[in-house]
């Protein structure tokens, strides 16, 4: 500052500090990291997320100081899901070329790929702790986004088609024309169906990858049951590998008829309850009201488990008509609504009567009743012309739940609060979607078994991070949307 004329002139050039350099420079570095990197330093606590049996297993396996960190680890195959990456050639590739990358990751060098595959079938328990951590940490922010979802729970299965010979197009077209061969010779066999006798039950490479049949075309397969909420939130991921099933003897998965549709509605439904009790066992504290599922899992022996010792209070399962040992009632239709006498329109749903001492029961009245003011309130009155019945709201019939429970499963079926609750059955369908398209489960080039079991809960992880953020941004759109979070 100078002193000219009577005025005081202040020098433009001020004198910079070196702590002012530092902050200059890291602000400058902290703006041009990409904000994917950006929100995931901000909103995730890696060390309190990652548990500490993880830290122990990891540093104390070779007794020495870890050349890559377990974060290092963790995020770079948490990226490796974001980014859809099938190969992991692909990552490798980035992280060499991508110095933002590496420095998000913690890593000073990229490593290798072997070493890749033996941290997933390594560590593979604590990957799945890691899961099952998350799955804890976002219930309450589900709850929060939409109750009545977030108390449901929705089971399906999928087959992970794994990197094997005879998921080849020229293995199976081989196959066809041995049947065609065979067909031209007798002329009353299908080709089409005589070719799912001719394929082996599983692949060659790994006896776990099993013959399925899988949206609708045959493939090789690692089989996994997927549970999500209702708003397609994942809270359970179990592949039915040899560990699983020798924990639940119950459930089969061999072939056992000529008709693929038939055997997968068979292996679903014996999969959901040991699906069921291991979700039980992994979170004991969370309960649900409402359980959905296809026609599949449509068994009067599954109503009554899911009703009764699994605790829900309604099981959204269409019926499956080849499940019906007779045909319905002249009295009743096809979902259990008595029918009017006169007319055989479906009577009024009513109410749930049913006190302590008493079994629940259902009240139905006539479909011509309709409610009127009085002088104590509304009450209903019967409009019928020909009424079959002396009381003022027509004819009233009463059913018992507990003596049907897949016709009354804790709700009314037909309704349209039945039709709006199972129409968000397809949130699983997307979440598993989600899983193959998005986050790059689908064309792995692997067939083993743990690698796949790995992968499968990183695109869990990854989702349940989504979850997270879109809580911490206020976002809800970045919920089931990963692709929101690279853009």
């Amino acid at each position: 500052m100078r002193k000219t004329g009577g005025k005081v002139m202040r020098n433009k050039y001020a004198q910079m500090s070196l702590m002012d350099i530092y902050h200059d420079v890291a602000a400058s570095l902290e703006e041009d990291k990409p904000k994917l990197f950006r929100m995931l330093d901000e909103h995730i606590d890696w060390d309190a997320l990652i548990p500490a049996r993880f830290y122990m297993a990891f540093y104390q396996r070779i007794g020495r100081p870890r050349e890559y960190p377990l974060e290092g680890f963790i995020k770079s195959f948490l990226l490796q899901r974001i980014f859809g990456y099938t190969d992991d050639s692909q990552l490798l590739v980035t992280l060499r070329h991508s110095k933002e990358m590496r420095d998000f990751c913690g890593l000073r060098k990229v490593p290798d790929a072997a070493k890749l595959t033996r941290f997933k079938q390594d560590f593979l328990p604590y990957i799945a702790e890691l899961f099952e951590r998350l799955v804890d940490i976002t219930e309450s922010i589900c709850r929060t986004m939409d109750a009545e979802l977030a108390d449901s729970l929705i089971f399906d299965t999928t087959g992970i088609e794994s990197y094997v010979a005879e998921n080849n197009p020229k293995f199976f077209h081989s196959k066809l024309n041995q049947a065609k061969a065979f067909a031209k010779a007798n002329p009353e066999v299908n080709p089409y169906k005589a070719v799912y006798g001719l394929l082996p039950d599983h692949a060659i490479a790994n006896p776990a990858v099993r013959q399925q049949y899988v949206n609708g075309h045959f493939c090789y397969a690692q089989k996994a049951g997927v549970l999500t909420n209702g708003l397609g939130i994942i809270h359970h991921i179990a592949l039915f590998d040899e560990d699983f099933k020798a924990k639940h003897t119950e459930m089969l998965a061999e072939k056992r008829s000529d008709n693929p549709d038939a055997d997968k509605e068979i292996d679903d439904a014996k999969a959901l309850l040991p699906v069921l009790d291991d979700f039980r066992t992994a979170h004991p504290s969370l309960a649900y009201s409402t359980f959905m599922g296809d026609s599949s899992f449509d068994s009067y022996d599954l109503y009554t488990a899911l009703l009764g010792e699994y605790g829900f209070s309604r099981a959204i399962i269409p019926m499956n008509p080849r499940n019906s040992a007779t045909s319905p009632s002249a009295d009743f239709n096809e979902s259990g609504i008595p029918l009017c006498p006169a007319d055989k329109t479906p009577m009024r749903f009513h109410s749930v009567c049913g006190g302590k001492n008493r079994s629940k029961r259902i009240k139905f009245i006539c479909p011509k009743s309709e409610t009127v003011s009085t002088l104590r309130g509304t009450s209903w009155r019967c409009r019928c012309e020909n009424p079959c019945s002396s009381a003022t709201y027509g004819r009233s019939i009463y059913v018992y739940p507990c003596a049907d429970k897949r016709l009354y499963p804790g709700i009314i079926r037909g309704t349209p609060q039945w039709s709006a609750l199972y129409a968000k059955r397809v949130a699983v369908e997307r979440s598993i979607g989600s899983f193959k398209a998005v986050l790059g489960l689908n064309h792995r080039k692997t067939f083993n078994t743990f690698t796949t079991k790995a992968d499968l809960f990183l695109a869990g992880i990854v989702q349940l991070l989504c979850v997270v953020l879109a809580d911490r941004l206020h976002d809800c759109k970045l919920t089931l949307s990963v692709r929101k979070l690279v853009v």
